[in-house]
């Protein structure tokens, strides 16, 4: 799809019109996607309208008919060895684009971001399910008067990162109100204490 929408030629002309980002030391967010495949992305809906028809084919693995999932999980690596534990067949972990198979990297993203990492997996109805690791939410996604975790071992993982937020900021405040303000933050997606 992209060399079809932008070819070599027209990428030479407007790469370099394109602004130069750096990602932030605090607070990253996602990493960009790729200038070009984003770019090819937009074309592509400007172009087609993105009706059914003119999607890709390939663009997933699942057969014409079932449907789809997405699950989100706080530890991609704990959800994989429990499905595998059960005896449930499961791709291997993967980072990168979801549905792009050519562009996907093998294991967990490296810095383990949020939305950064993937596995699937089928139901015995033949429903395919997508598995994303989600540590923090993005801003706007979770109202930041609210904070809940689904486990005991989300909670517990919540804690680690407070805690290891806490000794690199140095701070000797009292560390049960600096962690509780650091977990309330990270889930709304708001700046967390420095």
């Amino acid at each position: 799809m992209a060399t079809a929408l932008l070819d070599d030629e027209l990428w030479r002309l407007i790469e370099p019109l394109l602004p130069a980002r750096r990602r932030r030391f605090y607070h990253p967010g996602r990493k960009r996607l790729d200038d070009r495949c984003t770019l090819s992305g937009i074309l592509f809906v400007l172009r087609t309208g993105i009706a059914w028809q003119h999607l890709p084919l390939g663009l997933t693995t699942a057969p014409p008919g079932s449907a789809e999932g997405g699950l989100v999980v706080s530890d991609i690596e704990a959800a994989h060895a429990e499905l595998v534990r059960r005896g449930i067949e499961v791709s291997e972990i993967w980072h990168g684009p979801p549905f792009q198979v050519e562009a996907r990297q093998p294991g967990p993203d490296p810095e383990r971001t949020s939305y950064g990492s993937f596995f699937s997996f089928a139901d015995p109805d033949g429903n395919t399910w997508l598995a994303q690791e989600v540590t923090t939410r993005l801003a706007g996604r979770m109202n930041g008067a609210e904070t809940g975790y689904a486990s005991a071992a989300d909670l517990q993982s919540a804690l680690r990162r407070a805690e290891a937020a806490h000794q690199q900021s140095g701070q000797n405040a009292d560390w049960s109100s600096w962690y509780a303000a650091y977990m309330v933050a990270e889930q709304a997606g708001t700046d967390r204490p420095r």
